[in-house]
């Protein structure tokens, strides 16, 4: 299990590198640099014209203070937005990772702080670039959470484990940072 978990941490920052190189922008960077120091030639370009990608944020994983799965959807609705890639991401947050997209007052009662939630400003951004935010309704229940102690946007799903299965039999690419 760990070792899918590590292929998949390991899949996505190649899936994006692979996605935002294509041959002609490499030689336009090429053209525009009078030494190249390090030239890259695309053997397999990478065009996704529609990708459904469910990231399943069950774990803590950071570069820095930023969470990796919130920084590879931000990156890949970016991705999508500019190759005109048609393009559905769902981000499930469960586990270790269900406080992330919880509002303030909720963030502060459970990580016993009073800063807020560092993150609510990144959730809005992928709302805002039509990322779907899910909260699993069983991570909330454990942790005596409810509705109100979520940031706007985010929808609850009846459990975390059963709408990964969902997704994927629908054609979602399971992505686990």
């Amino acid at each position: 299990m760990r070792g899918k978990a590590l292929l998949a941490g390991l899949f996505v920052p190649a899936f994006l590198l692979v996605l935002s190189s294509s041959a002609r922008s490499l030689r336009a960077a090429e053209a525009k640099d009078d030494k190249p120091q390090h030239a890259i030639h695309v053997d397999v370009p990478v065009t996704l014209k529609k990708a459904r990608v469910v990231f399943s944020l069950d774990h803590l994983a950071f570069s820095g203070d930023m969470p990796v799965g919130m920084k590879y959807m931000d990156l890949l609705a970016k991705r999508f937005k500019e190759l005109n890639t048609e393009g559905d991401i769902i981000g499930i947050f469960y586990g270790d990772a269900a406080y992330l997209p919880l509002n303030d007052q909720a963030y502060n009662a459970f990580r016993h702080v009073n800063t807020g939630n560092p993150y609510k400003g990144l959730v809005a951004d992928l709302l805002k670039q039509g990322v779907q935010i899910e909260e699993c309704a069983f991570s909330m229940k454990v942790h005596h959470w409810g509705n109100d102690d979520l940031l706007p946007g985010v929808k609850v799903n009846t459990g975390a484990i059963g709408r990964l299965i969902q997704l994927v039999q629908e054609g979602y690419v399971q992505v686990q940072p």
